[in-house]
């Protein structure tokens, strides 16, 4: 009778780990749609920002009675950190989802802390309206530090901390689950490890400079030191965002064989190397010196091979091609990323003095992370959560505006700072020659189709993942 009945119950505890383990895949396709509505609505926010920017900058406009005094710089730290920081750590969470939904796919176990994922969405849209509502106070201040600007006010503070905290429950999620996969690790979830792995060396980073400034009793004077170490791994982070899209759109463009597993996880482990020492710049250094903040600058001109080592990967792929599938979206963003991403490191070679060929740098640099990311997004993201393929040529057309747009704007804003256009002013510089105007006037009217191309992406991305699901996502 008991020996019976062990078969028996063998195959009850089987069937109920393969239910837990259906249930719990459903849910992380529920919590991958999450994410990328997080993203979508970072991008959504940004864009209103970008008008009321715009606004701002009419005549008069400081006098209205309800327009809050001195909105210019309080709504550009908004515009930026939802454009930047919230909507590629945004990103960064799906791709974390993503890599722990392929282990949960490729034989591991029932997923260990479930529920984190879908606790950090919550705390993260938490952080929202902590991040733009000090813009429409008189008593907030602006401070536009590198890489996390600022408004000066407590509910800020908690918005940042809250999207920290948001961020990093689906990464801890992830370490808890890889000593559980069983055979070999997906490379996306190895390098969404290494990326969760350099985020928390950044949070790492900002921590230990709050703590030294605690200490010297200036951490509620300029924040630019608290965050200069951990926002350059930021910029680790969102290498790994990029080097992970282009894995994914590489792969689905022209095939596994485009980008192999050795030199995609080589690369990926090269960034997680450089970033292991930066934490511990705040101990060879003297805190906030010279040395270091040059330290923590020169870090990332190491970024520089992993990225390489990736993009001639790929360019060996596209000259093999016998031709390059134009017409599929994944390969037109693709291009599109790898484009700007080229422009962007030429032009960071080439940056001197503190001007406008500094943003013109990263924006380009940026906006080939945003590219790629929108295109993993409209394809694989959408796949992922069952819902229908996007219409291609309308996906192309828009990621060509955005693109296109901020291609010519990037080389435009160089030219300006070139012949001395100021960085982190309303108007991009003070008395201008004919050069510099002349390319400030390029920049802003290429920079229209851009913002045009990011508010289509919008409305093209909110009717795309709000269609009706159909089958199921792989």
């Amino acid at each position: 009778m008991s020996q019976a009945a062990t078969p028996a119950r063998s195959v009850d505890r089987a069937s109920a780990a393969a239910e837990t383990a259906a249930l719990q895949t459903a849910a992380l396709r529920r919590e991958l749609e999450g994410w990328a509505w997080l993203a979508i609505a970072a991008l959504a926010v940004a864009g209103a920002f970008a008008l009321l920017l715009a606004l701002s900058r009419v005549p008069g406009m400081e006098e209205a009675r309800l327009w809050p005094l001195g909105f210019f710089y309080k709504g550009l730290v908004i515009h930026v950190v939802f454009s930047l920081v919230i909507w590629l750590l945004a990103v960064f969470a799906f791709l974390v989802a993503a890599a722990t939904l392929d282990l949960a796919t490729h034989g591991s176990d029932a997923l260990v802390a479930a529920p984190l994922g879908r606790i950090g969405q919550g705390v993260a849209l938490v952080a929202f309206p902590c991040l733009f509502a000090p813009a429409f106070l008189s008593s907030s201040e602006p401070e536009l530090t590198n890489y996390v600007p600022l408004i000066r006010h407590p509910a800020y503070d908690i918005g940042l901390l809250l999207l920290a905290a948001g961020i990093l429950a689906p990464v801890a999620r992830l370490f808890m689950n890889l000593p559980g996969a069983r055979g070999k690790w997906p490379p996306l979830a190895v390098a969404l490890a290494i990326g969760g792995f350099v985020y928390v060396l950044a949070l790492l980073s900002f921590a230990i400079a709050a703590v030294l400034l605690a200490r010297e009793g200036g951490l509620m004077a300029g924040r630019e030191p608290l965050l200069w170490g951990g926002g350059h791994l930021m910029s680790f982070v969102y290498t790994v965002v990029l080097l992970a899209n282009w894995l994914i759109l590489a792969r689905r463009a022209l095939g596994h064989g485009a980008l192999g597993d050795g030199p995609f996880l080589f690369a990926l482990a090269l960034v997680g190397a450089l970033a292991l020492p930066a934490p511990l710049f705040y101990l060879a250094f003297p805190p906030f010196s010279e040395g270091q903040h040059e330290a923590f600058r020169l870090l990332q001109f190491g970024l520089a091979a992993p990225t390489l080592i990736i993009a001639v990967a790929i360019a060996r792929a596209l000259a093999s091609a016998a031709r390059w599938p134009w017409r599929d979206p994944a390969f037109f963003a693709l291009f599109a990323s790898l484009a700007l991403f080229a422009l962007g490191g030429v032009l960071g070679f080439l940056v001197g003095g503190y001007d406008t060929r500094i943003p013109a740098h990263y924006h380009a640099v940026v906006t080939a992370v945003s590219v790629a990311s929108a295109g993993m997004l409209m394809t694989l993201g959408l796949e992922k959560v069952g819902r229908p393929a996007a219409p291609a040529a309308a996906l192309r057309g828009l990621l060509a505006l955005y693109a296109g747009g901020q291609f010519v704007a990037s080389i435009a804003m160089f030219v300006a700072g070139g012949y001395g256009a100021a960085r982190k002013t309303p108007t991009g510089a003070g008395a201008l020659d004919a050069v510099a105007a002349a390319g400030m006037a390029v920049h802003g009217i290429a920079s229209i189709f851009t913002i045009l191309g990011g508010a289509a992406f919008v409305v093209f991305a909110v009717r795309a993942f709000a269609r009706a699901p159909v089958g199921r996502g792989r």
